[in-house]
C-alpha cells in the first residue's frame, strides 16, 4: 500500500508551476482527502523551502511537490538567435525586452537538497525521468517518487530507474507536455495512453488530461488508475494563485485549445490568442531558452501575448472552494462507478 492507495479520495490536484498552485490550494486539497500539490518549476530552492513549510502550518495530511528534470535535449542556438530577432517587433509593440535566453536547470541541484531535507511524502518529475540514482536518494529520505510519462516507452524507463508510480499524462492536458525529449511528442488520448502504459508496467498509475467531472474519474478508475489528476478545474479555485486575466479568458470559454512552443520552447496545450497563432510555426524546440526570450511579453498584461495554459475540458472549470471541488469530483466518481455496477452487475 502506497500514499495513493490511502488517499480518502482518489482526486490529486495537479502541480502549476507560474503561480497556480499555491500552499492554500495545496493545503485546502489535501485536507478534503485529496492529495494537493506545489511546483518547484521557476522558482529558487529557498522559495520552494518557504512554500513547503507554509503548507506544512496548514495541514498536516500528505501533499506533494513537483520539480522539473533539467533538459536532455539538444538546443539549436541559431534557431534560437532567428526566434529572438522575429520576436523584436513584440518587444517593440510591448515596450519590455526581451529575455536573455541562457538555459539553465531550473536550480536542479539545489532543489533535490530540499528534497532531501524536506521528507515531502510525495514527489513528482516532469520532463523527464531522474537517475535511478536520485530516485534512490529521494525515496531514501522517505518520499513516494511519480515520474510523469506521455508513452509506454517513457513509463519503461520511469520504473526502470525506480520510480514508485507514474503520471500518465494524455494529449488532452492543459499546460506543458511532459514528453522527457523535447521533439518526441506522443498525440495519444488519456484513456487509450492509460491501457498501453498498464500493459507495459505494473506500478500505480494517476491519470491526468482534460478531466474536468465525477464522471472522468470514474472513466480512469475503471481504466486502471488509482487516482484522477486535474490541473485546469482547480485554477478558479479562490485558493489558486493564478492571473486573473488568465481566469478571465477561461471563464470566457469561447476559443479552442491547442498545443504550442510559442511561449516557452516546450510543447504546451493552451488558449488560442494572437501570439500563439502569429508565432507556433516559428517557434523552435528550445526550453528554458525560449521561456526566458518571452518573459517580460507575458507579463506585459495582453491576453494575447499570454501563455493562457488549459486543457481541453476548460470549460466547466469554475470558480468553487477547493474542498468543494474535491468532493463533488469525489461523490460524482462514486455515482459514476455505482450507476455502471447497477447497468451491467458483475
Amino acid at each position: 500500500m502506497t500514499i495513493l492507495d490511502e488517499l480518502p479520495e482518489p482526486i490529486v490536484q495537479a502541480p502549476m508551476a507560474g503561480g497556480g498552485s499555491t500552499p492554500e490550494l495545496v493545503a485546502a486539497v489535501s485536507n478534503a482527502g485529496g492529495l494537493g500539490f506545489l511546483a518547484a518549476g521557476y522558482l529558487t530552492a529557498s522559495k520552494v523551502r518557504d512554500q513547503i513549510a507554509s503548507t506544512r502550518e496548514l495541514t498536516d495530511k500528505p501533499f506533494g511537490l513537483n520539480v522539473f528534470v533539467p533538459e536532455r535535449s539538444g538546443v539549436d542556438a541559431e534557431a534560437v538567435a532567428r526566434y529572438a530577432e522575429r520576436l523584436e517587433a513584440e518587444a517593440e509593440r510591448y515596450g519590455v525586452p526581451l529575455g536573455d535566453p541562457v538555459g539553465g536547470d531550473d536550480d536542479w541541484d539545489a532543489k533535490l537538497d530540499v528534497l532531501y531535507e524536506a521528507n515531502v511524502p510525495v514527489v513528482s518529475f516532469t520532463f523527464g525521468c531522474p537517475s535511478r540514482e536520485v530516485i534512490a536518494q529521494v525515496k531514501g529520505h522517505g518520499s513516494l517518487v511519480l515520474v510523469t510519462v506521455t508513452s509506454a516507452d517513457e513509463a519503461r524507463e520511469a520504473v526502470a530507474a525506480g520510480a514508485d508510480g507514474l503520471c500518465v499524462q494524455g494529449q488532452e492536458a492543459g499546460a506543458h507536455r511532459g514528453t522527457f525529449d523535447n521533439e518526441g511528442i506522443d498525440h495519444t488520448g488519456l484513456i487509450p495512453l492509460l491501457r498501453k502504459v498498464s500493459a507495459a508496467v505494473d506500478v500505480p498509475l494517476v491519470a491526468t488530461g482534460g478531466l474536468s467531472s465525477g464522471a472522468d474519474v470514474a472513466a480512469v478508475l475503471a481504466a486502471g488508475a488509482v487516482a484522477a489528476q486535474l490541473g485546469t478545474m482547480f485554477l478558479p479555485c479562490r485558493e489558486s494563485g493564478a492571473n486573473p486575466l488568465h481566469l478571465a479568458a477561461l471563464a470566457a470559454g469561447d476559443v479552442p485549445t491547442t498545443v504550442t512552443r510559442a511561449f516557452t520552447g516546450r510543447p504546451a496545450r493552451g488558449l488560442v490568442n494572437r501570439f500563439l497563432t502569429e508565432h507556433s510555426d516559428a517557434a523552435p524546440a528550445a526550453y528554458p531558452q525560449v521561456h526566458q526570450l518571452t518573459r517580460d511579453l507575458r507579463r506585459a498584461g495582453d491576453q494575447q501575448a499570454m501563455s493562457l495554459w488549459a486543457g481541453q475540458s476548460y470549460e466547466f472549470a469554475r470558480p468553487v472552494p477547493a474542498a468543494e471541488l474535491v468532493r463533488e469530483l469525489a461523490a460524482g466518481a462514486r455515482s459514476a462507478l455505482a450507476a455502471a455496477a447497477r447497468r451491467w452487475p458483475a
